[in-house]
């Protein structure tokens, strides 16, 4: 199956209110080109490093998703053009995002990574975190971010009510505390569901899935 075939089959599958980002991270730049040429326009990357050496290469129409854990002096480096920060999950984090994208007159959007799995390994804030964040005094003079919404990994299982719970729960939170109403808040993104489990995560509420293998197949 071709990059393009791969990428059209998914794309039948997905609701019209999901977004599909891309994930091309240890691609080359010559197989994102095959899905940008089937008209792909959103990936995600993990490593800040090779997603600008790919921003630097490929057209300026693309909008890129760091999908990966985030180090705070990294940022600087894909500041200038980030689409979307999915894995925000520190007060600290945000505030660098913020003054980075200031020094590029740009306004960020992010979405905060919730810990929904039972693994210890996953990144990511507990209610009581992202309740003091969207509570933070400070939070609305961070004015070049804006937190789109909800990020989240399920445990890596085949056992599907495990996913459906835990997708759940993300959902249950995604809502609850979208009716926060502060100036850079616009929780309008829900990003939970990879290649074996989207299916599960869009029935569970997602609206922005992440899928890598099942469009350039699997990473050596």
């Amino acid at each position: 199956m071709s990059i393009a075939n791969n990428l059209n089959q998914i794309r039948k599958q997905l609701p019209e209110n999901v977004t599909l980002v891309a994930v091309s991270k240890t691609k080359p730049v010559s197989d994102l080109m095959q899905a940008y040429e089937a008209g792909q326009r959103i990936f995600g990357e993990n490593k800040i490093q090779e997603m600008t050496e790919k921003w630097e290469q490929m057209p300026k129409d693309i909008q890129w998703h760091m999908i990966g854990h985030v180090q705070s002096n990294k940022v600087k480096y894909m500041a200038p053009y980030v689409a979307l920060i999915h894995g925000v999950d520190s007060w600290k984090l945000l505030v660098e995002i913020n003054k980075q994208a200031a020094k590029n007159n740009r306004v960020i959007s992010c979405l905060l990574q919730m810990h929904i799995a039972t693994e210890e390994t996953k990144f990511g804030l507990y209610e009581e975190e992202l309740h003091e964040i969207l509570h933070h005094p400070e939070l609305e003079k961070l004015t070049n971010v804006c937190i789109q919404g909800l990020m989240g990994m399920a445990t890596f299982t085949e056992e599907e009510a495990k996913l459906k719970s835990e997708f759940r729960y993300l959902n249950e939170l995604f809502i609850k505390y979208k009716t926060i109403q502060k100036s850079n808040l616009d929780f309008q993104t829900l990003s939970m569901g990879m290649s074996g489990d989207y299916q599960i995560a869009i029935s569970c509420g997602s609206n922005m899935v992440r899928i890598g293998s099942s469009i350039f197949g699997f990473r050596s």
